[in-house]
Order: structure tokens, then C-alpha cells, then sequence
């Protein structure tokens, strides 16, 4: 990997550092594989502000590679199998990896598990932090490539992580935009009315959802219809763009809640169906598709690979949606996180 290539005969020593990553929330899906981590379609997500994860991690000399994890205070030994396997991963670029000894404190702002990309901030912000200590042990400084590097590093881990690394629009895969790449996300410009955008996250489920993203991609291989989605992502993506550069809210809003169902059709379609919506997520949709009707106003829903609904629509008409909200939606939630586009990811 040639971004990596400069650090391949670093000799490791002790250093500590935290990063703090926000999720971020997929405008057009990432959803299939080609490769190892190679998306089968291009994907664009705005990258959020409030719903974030903070870790510090300490790289120590040590004769093999260990992990200790602890999230919020407590260990978690699932969590850390799956960094260690990670950084074994990279051990063929990386060889000194095997000499550490990692230490991780994590801690989100959100519910982990839930479909809010607890993934994509989690891995971003420990990519973030091993990117440090790679321009540590370089002695480089953090410039451009940082970011690019360290969004690399992501999409190994969890690949919306790469998304992460950027605020504001982001898109990840090959497509029409010049310097899009498989391998790293890539900033991008929107139309001024979309600078700040708001983000109402409703909570219908804290719970941990029965099946992971990384089993869903998986389905993905033999579904009947894989083709078709691609298909259909790319042409979205182009449509989404075109939206998102002229500044047309409508057919944004159109696209964004078409990717939403189109995602979770592929679930319930796909080898060992599953859903992980909730009555109350389709209550929701219903709700927030007849005030759109009444109003006539620019209020949009999409959800990743879990049941809580993402709210999108502009600043200007946050006091009229937010009442809507209140009084409408709230009582079929277990807790409303108040996002918007954020300027992503921050050395603390």
C-alpha cells in the first residue's frame, strides 16, 4: 500500500494521543463489496457534528501484539479482537505492528450498534489516532496526506469509516468527480443552501441490532437483485450530485429517502431476510410524508442499517419542523439527538 510505504521500517516507542471522529450519515448507500473493502458502488454522506466518538489510545513497546479495549469505562473483548485482527491485517506493510502493545479508551455520544455509524466513527477515530503515530514515528508533519492516509486506514476497518475523516459532504468510490478513488473519501462541494443543513436523529430503538452491517454486505454476494442496486446507487449518486451542486432541495429529498427504502428492501429481499425497522419507523415515515403534503415544506427522512430515522432539512425551517418534531414524532422515540453538518474530525 503506498501510502504506508514510508512508515514500513519505523522502529516503534511509546506514544499517547486522542482523536475525536463524528459518524456521518449516507445521502446515497454503500451497500455490497467487491474485493476487500472495495465498495460496488460509489456512496456521498454528510458528515455530522453532535453524534461523535472520542478515543485516546497509547502505543507501547511490547514483545506481541495485544489490545485492551474499554468503552465507556468498561472492557470489551469482542471490541478489542476486532482492532487486533485489524492491525494484523496491516502487518505486511506495517511489520513492526506486532511488537505493540494498544491500549483504547472509547466513548460515543450515541447509541452503539443502533444504525447511527457507530462503526464508521469508532474505526475513524482509531485510524486517526494510528495515523498520528505513524507521522510520529516519521517525523512528519500533519499535512494533506494525513487525512488521505488516515482515510485509508479507515476503510480497512469499517468502510463508511473513510467518510468520516472529512467534514461537511464526502463522497467514497470510483465515479465522474475527479480524484475519486475505492481506496480513500474525498471532500465535496455543495451548493450554498445546503451549508447548514440539520440532522434530527430519532432514537425508535437503543437496542443493538440483531444483524451487523458487515453480515448484511455479506448477504449482499448472492442476492438476486445486487445488480439491480448497483445499478441503481450509481445513477442516484449522479442524480444526488447534480442536486446537491444546484442546490435543488427537492429532488435531494426525493433521492434520499428512495436510497433509505431501497437499503432496507435489499434486507428484507435478501438470502435470510431480515428487517430492521420497527412499527414505529414506518409510523414515522407515514407521519412525516403527510406533513411534507400539508406543509409543502423541504423535511426529509433517511436511516442506515438500523431503525432510527434521520431528519433532514435547512436551517431555515428548523423552528416550523422542530415543533412538527415535538409534538408529532417525539412520542415515538425514546430520545432526539439535535444534529447538523458538521466539520469533521478534531485532534483533542
Amino acid at each position: 500500500m503506498s501510502l504506508l510505504a514510508p512508515f514500513k521500517d519505523c522502529i516503534p516507542n511509546d506514544f499517547e494521543t486522542t482523536w475525536r471522529s463524528p459518524s456521518n450519515i449516507a445521502f446515497v448507500k454503500y451497500w455490497g463489496k467487491k474485493g476487500h473493502q472495495i465498495p460496488a458502488n460509489p456512496s456521498l454522506s454528510m458528515t455530522l457534528k453532535e453524534c461523535f466518538t472520542e478515543t485516546k489510545v497509547s502505543f507501547k513497546q511490547n514483545g506481541e501484539l495485544t489490545v485492551e479495549l474499554f468503552l465507556d469505562g468498561h472492557q470489551e473483548g469482542r471490541f478489542a479482537g476486532k482492532i487486533k485482527t485489524y492491525l494484523e491485517s496491516l502487518q505486511c506493510d506495517l511489520p513492526w505492528l506486532k511488537n505493540l502493545g494498544v491500549t483504547i479508551h472509547t466513548k460515543n455520544t450515541f447509541p452503539h450498534g443502533t444504525g447511527i455509524a457507530s462503526s464508521a466513527s469508532g474505526m475513524s477515530a482509531f485510524a486517526l489516532c494510528l495515523t498520528d503515530y505513524l507521522h510520529h514515528l516519521g517525523q512528519e508533519d500533519l499535512g494533506e496526506l494525513f487525512s488521505k492516509r488516515a482515510s485509508c486506514l479507515a476503510r480497512l476497518a469499517s468502510g463508511s469509516a473513510c467518510r468520516s475523516i472529512y467534514g461537511g459532504f464526502t463522497t467514497w468510490g470510483e465515479s465522474e468527480l475527479p480524484e475519486s478513488s475505492d481506496k480513500y473519501a474525498t471532500p465535496f462541494s455543495v451548493h450554498p443552501d445546503f451549508a447548514h443543513l440539520k440532522d434530527s436523529v430519532l432514537i425508535i430503538s437503543a437496542e443493538e441490532k440483531t444483524v451487523s452491517s458487515r453480515a448484511g454486505h455479506d448477504r449482499m454476494i448472492e442476492h438476486a437483485f445486487a445488480e439491480a442496486r448497483f445499478v441503481q446507487a450509481k445513477k442516484n449518486f449522479s442524480l444526488m450530485v447534480s442536486a446537491l451542486k444546484s442546490g435543488d432541495a427537492d429532488e435531494m429529498g426525493r433521492i434520499l429517502e428512495s436510497e433509505a427504502l431501497s437499503l432496507h428492501a435489499m434486507m428484507m429481499t435478501s438470502p435470510n431476510a431480515y428487517t430492521l425497522l420497527r412499527p414505529n419507523t414506518l409510523a414515522a415515515m407515514e407521519m412525516i410524508w403527510a406533513f411534507r403534503r400539508e406543509t409543502q415544506l423541504p423535511l426529509y427522512f433517511t436511516l442506515d442499517a438500523g431503525p432510527n430515522l434521520h431528519l433532514i432539512y435547512p436551517e431555515v425551517f428548523q423552528h416550523k419542523i422542530k415543533t412538527f418534531i415535538s409534538h408529532e414524532l417525539s412520542p415515538l422515540t425514546q430520545r432526539i439527538i439535535e444534529d447538523e453538518r458538521g466539520e469533521g474530525a478534531v485532534k483533542c
